[in-house]
């Protein structure tokens, strides 16, 4: 029993999917028939001009924005091709700063910042733009179905149309078919037989009719929901474009700002790091060559010896005394400023080529002091400020270095 129950229930279904195709492939070959009657100019089309331009603009609008979707990932994709790239360089800065170096924690700091400012940029151009195109191609397909849809019953509508005109220009004809086979058999029936033929060929003819104008109803009815369906959401869909344009160009221009903004600053701390880093190279450059600088400097105008006079042997207090009361007129080393150990007087010019030194001009009176610290001193190197610049400023903040072998003693 329960073989022979699961052998109906799938006969059964076999019918049931061979019913439908067999009405599927028909319809296929009436819309078919249709479309090749109404190219021929044979059957009339029915045709929305509205309707079809707004079928162009969904085109048109599904077109351009499948583009810009594709392009906007593509420009995604290149943001984050850049952060790569921008990583690999920051931690390659990294890798190759060393400890000592100055800034060596904000490169660090920079890079990791800089990292961060990338991965949110991507991310917000995702949230901001991404996400919603991507909701708003989604309505494409689906529209695009329903107006495929909208079509094929269109043509069902105009082949039941076609159908029910045929059989209306047909009427008079089908009851002259109906007469003729009563007059036949007039001769070779009874007359109650007649009567009953009669009303059997007429009642075919009417349930055709009423078969036809069901099915024309039908179709009528299916197309025209569809149709004014589509008529109130193609315009309303055309018209989003411009929101949807504003809202994601406006979006990427403010996020894109803001991070070449943040991404601004972070390159001037950079580009500050860098500068100190030169500054303290320089400045451990000038240490390492200014006692060579100095005493090769000393050695080329010793080379002159023979016209510039050796500086004599420091003299004690009492004689340096004695020899400014020569030189000054003074009586004793009470005329010189205190601090001042004891002044010499330029035999040559000399221009200073560090910004610590002293610039001299022949026949100038410099006053010698003390170095802040001794073993600052390089040999043959004294410490002064020019007699003028005490007179005039009574102080002797404007110190410098000269070559000892261009002055002499006074």
């Amino acid at each position: 029993m329960a073989e022979t129950e699961k052998g109906e229930k799938g006969g059964k279904g076999v019918n049931v999917s061979a019913g439908k195709l067999a009405i599927n492939m028909q319809k296929r070959l009436t819309r078919a028939q249709e479309k090749v009657m109404q190219k021929l100019g044979k059957a009339d089309e029915t045709r929305d001009t509205a309707f079809e331009e707004g079928v162009s603009n969904f085109n048109k609008q599904m077109v351009e924005g499948a583009k810009l979707q594709k392009d906007l990932k593509a420009y995604l994709l290149a943001v984050k091709t850049m952060h790569e790239a921008s990583k690999r360089l920051q931690d390659c800065l990294a890798e190759m700063y060393e400890p000592d170096w100055f800034g060596k924690e904000e490169v660090d700091s920079i890079a990791e910042d800089t990292d961060m400012l990338w991965i949110d940029f991507h991310q917000k151009l995702v949230d901001s733009a991404i996400i919603n195109l991507d909701s708003y191609m989604a309505q494409f397909p689906e529209i695009k179905n329903r107006i495929a849809k909208r079509d094929r019953k269109l043509v069902d509508f105009d082949s039941a149309r076609h159908h029910m005109a045929s059989l209306q220009k047909g009427k008079k004809k089908d009851e002259v078919k109906i007469a003729k086979p009563v007059t036949i058999l007039e001769k070779a029936a009874p007359g109650w037989a007649q009567g009953m033929i009669a009303a059997h060929q007429v009642a075919q003819t009417n349930l055709s009719r009423n078969q036809a104008e069901e099915e024309l109803g039908r179709a009528q009815k299916v197309f025209e929901e569809l149709n004014v369906e589509l008529q109130d959401e193609l315009p309303t869909l055309w018209n989003s474009r411009v929101g949807l344009y504003v809202t994601t160009f406006q979006s990427m221009a403010g996020v894109t700002e803001k991070f070449h903004k943040e991404m601004g600053k972070l390159s001037q701390n950079l580009n500050d790091v860098m500068g100190k880093l030169e500054d303290q190279r320089n400045i451990k450059k000038d240490s390492k060559t200014k006692t060579p600088a100095k005493s090769e400097a000393a050695s080329n105008h010793n080379t002159e010896s023979d016209t510039i006079p050796k500086s004599p042997p420091k003299l004690d207090a009492s004689a340096a005394a004695e020899d400014n009361a020569v030189t000054n007129g003074a009586s004793d080393s009470g005329d010189l400023p205190p601090g001042v150990l004891y002044k010499v007087k330029a035999l040559h010019d000399y221009a200073a080529t560090d910004g610590d030194e002293l610039e001299m001009k022949s026949g100038e009176v410099v006053f010698v002091v003390p170095f802040d610290a001794p073993d600052e001193q390089d040999d043959g190197w004294l410490l002064g400020v020019k007699e003028s610049h005490w007179l005039a400023n009574k102080n002797l903040s404007a110190r410098g270095v000269f070559p000892e072998n261009f002055t002499q003693r006074c």
